[in-house]
């Protein structure tokens, strides 16, 4: 898994260093924080799977730029570093280097930039996605993540309310509303995100149902078109995806079916067939963990952001969405802020045709992925929640959503 996850506006160093899921905020100045610290004395080092190409690393290293412009913070890239030990090389090539703060973005680098820090307990290591620094307890190892299952859920309005346009219009009926989702591993961190994309669509057109199909790869065009060409061929019209190219998007520019991208618009690309896209953006998260470095202040030991802090982001809708769907957008988020919403809400699914009373997720990660934690909380699945890790955790298999394939 790669991918696995509310900045308050106080001062982050009434953050305890040992909070799960924990959050905090810093508004920065020109090279520096708002104590006046110098952030320039930081030197930032990001390790990335792949490189500008995936769309999920290309949002890692445009947040990690923007971040360190602001800041005054220098910043140093490695790019297409894979999920084994040279990502322990990348870290300690980058902690020789000076950097006094490194981050890995892929959830095979962990084992290794825990190695790593385990080396080096005078520099801050991260890492996104990932499990089990709230389990390591070493003063220099943190995971980061975000409430990507919010941002997927909106984007699922935003298919929901294309799909009733559709059926509205008499392209299709009703009981065709079938999406398809092509997603590169069945791990936690994608059936959350398929997950809630489709309760998103199905919160606003009731009839819609989802095929999900697989590539075992989180970066692969060809492999990702053709799941795509697959799910279109098997009357799915419309397609959303947890996978990184652009195969899927340009597959269904070609057919001429609505897509929901992730991590970035498609808009330049797919002109007439781009909806919306949900990212986490991580610019807030190397902002923060910038100015805490700099100022010798604790930062989150399990960061978890959300749509609240601007952590949980959406583009700007394309021309294929239809219309109301902004309103539509806006009116669920400000439920979902205001904690009137859940993403999960255990009344809104069935699994087996039963309504999900209980449900043991495996929280703290060992070698046996152990169920650990009670997930359903006051009548939610407690995805990410306080008291829990950042790194997504709901793999439950609901109703309506229809597995093609499950070998990766």
């Amino acid at each position: 898994m790669k991918k696995f996850s509310k900045l308050a506006a106080i001062a982050l160093a009434a953050v305890s260093a040992f909070a799960l899921c924990a959050c905090g905020s810093k508004t920065s100045t020109a090279n520096g924080n708002e104590n006046g610290t110098d952030a320039s004395s930081v030197k930032v080092g990001l390790i990335t799977l792949h490189d500008e190409n995936s769309t999920y690393d290309l949002n890692f290293i445009s947040a990690a730029k923007a971040a360190c412009e602001k800041t005054g913070a220098e910043l140093v890239i490695k790019t297409n570093i894979p999920e084994g030990q040279e990502a322990y090389e990348a870290a300690v090539e980058l902690a020789d280097a000076g950097c006094n703060f490194i981050l890995a973005d892929s959830f095979g680098h962990e084992d290794y930039i825990i190695e790593a820090a385990k080396e080096y307990p005078a520099v801050q290591f991260s890492h996104a996605t990932g499990t089990k620094a709230h389990t390591e307890n070493l003063e220099n190892f943190h995971n980061a993540f975000a409430n990507i299952f919010q941002g997927r859920y909106l984007a699922g309005i935003a298919a929901g309310m294309k799909l009733n346009e559709m059926i509205e219009a008499g392209d299709i009926t009703a009981d065709q509303a079938k999406m398809g989702y092509v997603g590169a591993y069945t791990y936690a961190e994608v059936i959350s995100g398929y997950t809630s994309f489709y309760l998103g669509a199905k919160s606003v057109c009731p009839t819609a149902t989802m095929e999900v199909t697989f590539t075992g790869s989180w970066y692969d065009e060809t492999a990702e078109k053709t799941a795509a060409q697959t799910l279109i061929d098997n009357g799915c019209v419309l397609i959303s995806q947890h996978a990184d190219s652009m195969g899927a998007p340009t597959a269904c520019e070609t057919a001429g079916v609505p897509d929901v991208s992730y991590n970035g618009s498609t808009a330049s690309a797919c002109p007439n067939t781009f909806i919306v896209s949900s990212r986490i953006n991580w610019e807030p998260y190397f902002e923060t963990v910038i100015n805490a470095v700099a100022a010798g202040e604790n930062f989150p030991v399990d960061f978890c952001g959300s749509l609240e802090d601007g952590s949980v982001a959406l583009t700007d809708l394309g021309s294929a969405a239809a219309e109301g769907t902004q309103e539509a957008i806006d009116a669920a988020k400000a439920q979902i802020v205001a904690g009137e919403l859940h993403i999960f809400d255990t009344a809104t699914f069935t699994v087996d045709g039963e309504t999900l009373t209980s449900y043991m997720a495996d929280v703290d990660s060992d070698a046996e992925y152990a169920p650990d934690h009670e997930a359903i909380v006051d009548g939610y699945f407690n995805e990410s929640g306080e008291g829990l890790r950042s790194a997504p955790f709901f793999d439950v298999k609901i109703d309506g959503i229809t597995l093609l394939d499950t070998a990766f």
